[in-house]
């Protein structure tokens, strides 16, 4: 956890999206410019596991490995709610189960860092970060990221107040990040805590 000074009314914000769109970059930036504090669900998870999320993976398999991720996004909730104002970056398959999706939803502004298939893949091949980031199909690099975004773009859409354009610069990102967060502030969502 990257920890600085809280700001009131600010809640959680979650940010989703497919691995390399940006979430811990601009979770960590935005943590800094609104003084809250900053979660990354694989930190932690890797944390409470004790290895790398790869490891884990080939020992114990995808399904055990999201039960996990699951475990470690109320965790951090729980976290959250005791330390105030958070900014929490996730892994990119954590939509894919229906109770952290409502989990998601209803605690907090949950955005979606959307970023098309070849920007995804160029920042990928620069940090590929293997032990983090398993193949999840076993498939080249941009056809995996193209199938496995696919399957879960309605999810993520599913789960999230807002979109945002991810493919521009993480300063632009938290400009636009800003914007929601002030047309929020003027007509709360009813659905955003």
């Amino acid at each position: 956890m990257h920890k600085t000074q809280g700001v009131p009314g600010i809640g959680r914000i979650f940010l989703i999206g497919p691995r390399g769109c940006g979430k811990t970059t601009i979770g960590l930036l935005l943590a800094s410019k609104l003084g809250a504090n900053f979660w990354d669900t694989d930190l932690v998870l890797g944390e409470e596991l004790g290895t790398s999320i790869a490891d884990f993976v080939a020992r114990e398999g995808w399904e055990r490995f999201r039960e996990q991720e699951h475990m470690a996004l109320c965790h951090v909730l729980e976290k959250s709610k005791m330390q105030g104002p958070a900014v929490i970056s996730t892994g990119g398959g954590i939509v894919l189960r229906e109770d952290n999706r409502r989990l998601l939803q209803e605690e907090g502004l949950c955005l979606y860092l959307q970023t098309p298939v070849p920007v995804l893949a160029e920042r990928l091949a620069h940090s590929p970060n293997a032990d983090q980031r398993p193949s999840l199909t076993g498939k080249d690099m941009i056809e995996e990221i193209a199938e496995v975004l696919a399957a879960r773009e309605s999810l993520y859409r599913e789960a999230a107040h807002n979109a945002i354009r991810a493919d521009q610069s993480p300063e632009n990102i938290c400009a636009a990040i800003g914007d929601i967060l002030s047309a929020r502030a003027q007509t709360p969502h009813p659905n955003c805590p």
